[in-house]
């Protein structure tokens, strides 16, 4: 059992005296004060002056010496005693109830322990950290962190998320009214007396268009949210294995659902309307098998064909295309495996190990082995080029620029933009093309474990959900086969 004492004691002060009983004064003039705390007489006077604290007298630690905790600032004494036995409670269990280590200093020793994850993991680990946590939970120390305070903060991160999003909405109305005015300068005659004005104007709602824009951050949406906990969850972990908590408190936390976006295809209906309005229905959009043929048609005059073709088919992430090594393609047997993958970690290029479930064999087809054949040929024609007068980046990748070096997975984006927009294709994302290839493969037949697989994801639920749209052809199929299962006498239909 801990010894544990109460007492009451207030901040009322009175004047320092010297050896001879006079008032002790500065500098200044001004007298010197000191507290009273418990020798202060109106303690039994007054009920309610002062406040009640406690102190309870720990174990020795190693070198003999005994510790104390004191916490004060109760109103009564029954709720001074009621926390001390809370906080002797946690002594027993091992929680080091006298650390004042922060939630800031534990978070910025816990990240230095990090070193060992990928480094976009540790990326959003420190910007989750140094973004959300240490401003909103990093002034109180880890024994006194509540699951209030976590409540308090994702409201906090909510409300602010709401300013950022009203922000962003007058910015895209600047942008709307500063495209309007544009537009208005360049219709206007060439020596219209109107003309010079509406540039001026053009030019000041460019202006506000830019100044609404400045300092404009993504708000933190349910998904963001989400990765915010577990970076807190992970860490409070570590600290309730180091006894300075008893409980993870973020594992008790209520979060809005954090919805994956799911992919639509882009029907007749929804490329009338976006050429109507130029509004996408959804972030994440496939092209019909049609609309990729044309694509792949397209794209045949291109130099890096064979890389389109393998992306729309095979449905592999940008990174990993880029990181994609010869030595890890055998054309004869016909197979690749995924081993690594390049990606962008505070404006830098590294390459690493993607995670376990990513790791995997992809088998290819003829005509995917025939393309990589004829690739590899004008590798080598290429090479055999320019060795001898500005020489070449014998790298071992299999897609890379005329001089031997590899791309970087955002000029592979910028180069799918310009590609479909020139081909006059509805709009989707380079990694739209693996949200296609699972849809494509479903639609072929294939069993949902084998798209998992090949796509690298861990969990079925995540191809499934995600990464497989349902496409107008196998809406039908399903309805008539639906009906075909129930027998009738007559044909159905109805006289009216």
């Amino acid at each position: 059992m801990h010894k544990i004492s109460s007492y009451r004691r207030c901040a009322c002060k009175e004047p320092k005296l010297d050896g001879n009983g006079a008032p002790i004064v500065n500098a200044d003039g001004s007298i010197q004060t000191r507290q009273l705390g418990a020798r202060c007489p109106d303690l039994n006077k007054k009920k309610n002056h002062g406040a009640w604290y406690f102190t309870i007298e720990l174990e020795a630690d190693a070198s003999g010496k005994r510790k104390r905790v004191r916490r004060g600032g109760f109103t009564t004494k029954t709720e001074a005693e009621q926390e001390a036995k809370k906080v002797s409670d946690q002594a027993d269990k091992g929680i080091h109830v006298d650390s004042n280590e922060t939630v800031e200093q534990f978070l910025t020793t816990w990240l230095t322990t990090k070193r060992g994850v990928a480094r976009h993991t540790f990326r959003n680990y420190r910007d989750n950290i140094t973004r959300f946590l240490i401003p909103h939970l990093g002034s109180y120390k880890m024994r006194d962190l509540r699951l209030h305070h976590l409540d308090a903060m994702y409201n906090a991160i909510e409300e602010e998320s709401d300013h950022i999003r009203r922000a962003q909405e007058r910015a895209e109305q600047a942008d709307r009214d500063c495209a309007t005015k544009r537009k208005a300068w360049q219709s206007a005659p060439a020596k219209s007396p109107e003309r010079k004005a509406l540039r001026l104007a053009w030019r000041t709602a460019k202006q506000s268009s830019k100044e609404a824009r400045k300092g404009l951050r993504r708000p933190a949406g349910p998904a963001t949210m989400r990765l915010i906990n577990n970076t807190l969850s992970s860490a409070l972990r570590s600290a309730v294995l180091r006894q300075l908590i008893t409980h993870n408190w973020a594992t008790m936390v209520e979060l809005p659902a954090a919805k994956r976006a799911k992919a639509l295809v882009w029907t007749d209906e929804r490329v009338e309307l976006w050429q109507a309005t130029g509004r996408r229905p959804s972030p994440v959009m496939v092209w019909t098998p049609e609309q990729t043929g044309r694509f792949l048609d397209l794209a045949t005059s291109h130099r890096l064909y064979p890389l389109w073709h393998t992306l729309t088919f095979l449905g592999l992430r940008r990174g990993e295309i880029c990181a994609l090594r010869w030595s890890e393609v055998n054309l004869n047997a016909g197979w690749l495996r995924i081993s690594a993958q390049i990606v962008r970690v505070d404006g830098r290029l590294h390459t690493e190990q993607p995670k376990a479930d990513s790791l995997r064999t992809i088998p290819i087809n003829e005509v995917t082995v025939s393309l990589l054949h004829s690739w590899r040929e004008k590798q080598r024609l290429e090479r055999a080029a320019i060795e001898d007068t500005e020489g070449y980046a014998n790298s071992d990748l299999v897609f890379t620029k005329e001089n031997g070096e590899g791309y970087q997975p955002d000029d592979l984006t910028h180069m799918f933009r310009r590609l479909i927009s020139s081909f006059e294709l509805p709009p989707i994302r380079l990694h739209d093309l693996r949200h296609g290839s699972a849809t494509l493969s479903l639609l072929a037949g294939n069993d949902i474990k084998v798209v998992q697989e090949r796509l690298g994801h861990s969990h079925r639920w995540i191809t499934s959900d995600t990464y497989t749209s349902v496409l107008p052809q196998l809406i039908r199929a399903e309805a008539e086969s639906t009906m075909a299962v129930v027998p009738r006498a007559t044909r159905d239909t109805w006289p009216g």
